[in-house]
């Protein structure tokens, strides 16, 4: 009896999904627990396991949007003596394998390889033209081979047209005007050549007209961008959504991250990074202000025991944020190895579900990109975000000195129903204080 493939439970308010490819083939011989299709959820993409061994049947295509608990897939089981004794590669017994395509017979052994045809003139009746540019190549009688295209796979446009009969009419020599005879003999004199009415100049030429076809390009939103975007636009409709702001001075751990930077790597095979600095900062804060790390869940406010701090990653399909569990009870080595592991992940789009599930508060950092200030938008349910800047030298004042410093800019997006102005404001002085005091982390003061 056939095994049925259904999509499993995928956590937190996931409801749906969209195929994005199948790992195996109709009819093609799966293993248990073996990955056989790819599905793009809301939140990352997830690799779907078969469920017994035997012989796939695809019930559900690729670009199907498929809700959990729907059969994608059956698997129908092999024959005892197959199981036994056919290896994974080898066809079943009973199953009709494909069939190789026939190889043409061989010619004469000294044939010449087959010569390139040449395309063949285009022409006014030519089908690769459109009918607005037919029209006009007609109406001028034009030789269209004589004009570059600019089009997709060199097709002309009506804007090539336009400028070749531009170029034709600036390039054209002027025409010469036949001397007057002069008056005949009894007739009055000519009018002189300085009061003839000079001819009015011709027009200037119309520009032309874009062809939209050939401007755009249209392309569908993949389902995890459309529910980016959903998400978002939930997060400023639903909360009450503030950010404030402060600036760090970077010397202190510049300096200590320069100091044990290789010995932190041949110790722990992990680069030190400013992401494990900032983290281990916003757990403390956010132990001291626990407001920030709890969210509302209808007329009560959950306050969160343990800090599950989301770090979002860019990706080519989308921004995603893969969650470090339990950052409060980790070490800066092992924060550095699971941003490390979680980001590549990310970026190979195998993020499993628990890997995304779960996150209190959020980390973003704008400044690998190169951004100076933004206003980071909340990860709903979550009451909290914190946005990291680039590091840029700025004159600063200390101790009534004007000095040159690596500055950032850090910001604080709050959900302002839950948290207060001066809660945010403490929690950012809070990490402020820790980052230009790295020692403070790891004496845990």
């Amino acid at each position: 009896m056939p095994v049925e493939v259904r999509i499993p439970s995928l956590g937190e308010s996931i409801t749906q999904g969209v195929i994005i490819r199948w790992m195996k083939r109709e009819g093609e011989r799966v293993e248990t627990d073996e990955p056989i299709l790819e599905l793009e959820t809301d939140k990352a993409s997830v690799e779907i396991p078969a469920t017994a061994t035997g012989i796939l049947h695809i019930v559900q295509p690729e670009g199907a949007t498929v809700e959990v608990g729907a059969v994608v897939a059956t698997i129908e089981p092999l024959p005892a003596e197959v199981r036994t004794t056919s290896s994974p590669d080898q066809t079943p017994s009973g199953t009709r394998a494909a069939e190789a395509p026939v190889p043409p017979p061989p010619g004469p052994t000294s044939v010449s390889p087959p010569q390139a045809k040449e395309a063949p003139p285009v022409t006014a009746q030519s089908p690769l033209l459109s009918p607005a540019v037919r029209r006009l190549v007609e109406e001028h009688k034009l030789d269209a081979t004589r004009i570059r295209g600019t089009g997709k796979g060199g097709r002309l446009t009506k804007a090539d047209v336009l400028a070749y009969l531009e170029r034709e009419r600036e390039t054209a020599p002027p025409t010469p005007t036949q001397e007057s005879p002069g008056p005949a003999p009894g007739t009055p004199e000519a009018v002189p050549q300085a009061e003839r009415a000079e001819a009015p100049p011709p027009p200037p030429p119309s520009p032309p007209r874009l062809d939209r076809a050939q401007e755009e390009e249209r392309v569908p939103m993949t389902h995890l961008r459309k529910r980016i975007a959903e998400r978002l636009v939930q997060a400023q409709h639903t909360a009450a959504i503030l950010t404030t702001f402060n600036e760090i001075d970077m010397s202190a751990v510049i300096a200590l991250r320069a100091q044990y930077r290789e010995r932190f790597q041949k110790r722990y095979g992990v680069s030190l990074g400013f992401m494990s600095f900032f983290a281990k900062a916003c757990v403390a804060a956010l132990q001291e202000i626990p407001v920030v790390n709890a969210f509302i869940d209808g007329d009560e406010i959950v306050y969160h025991k343990h800090v599950h701090l989301g770090i979002a990653v860019a990706t080519e399909r989308g921004l995603v944020v893969p969650v470090i569990h339990y950052a409060d009870q980790r070490s800066f080595a092992e924060i550095e190895s699971e941003i490390e592991r979680l980001a590549g992940l990310a970026r190979q789009g195998k993020l499993g579900i628990h890997d995304i599930s779960g996150g209190t508060f959020t980390i973003t950092n704008g400044g690998v990109f190169g951004s100076l200030l933004s206003t980071p938008i909340l990860n709903p349910p979550q009451s909290g975000i914190l946005g990291m800047h680039k590091i840029e030298k700025r004159p600063v004042v200390v101790d009534d000195q004007i000095v040159i410093r690596p500055m950032m800019y850090v910001a604080l997006s709050y959900d302002h129903r839950l948290v207060d102005g001066e809660q945010a404001v403490t929690f950012l002085v809070r990490v402020k204080e820790r980052i230009e005091d790295p020692s403070r982390l790891l004496l845990g003061v």
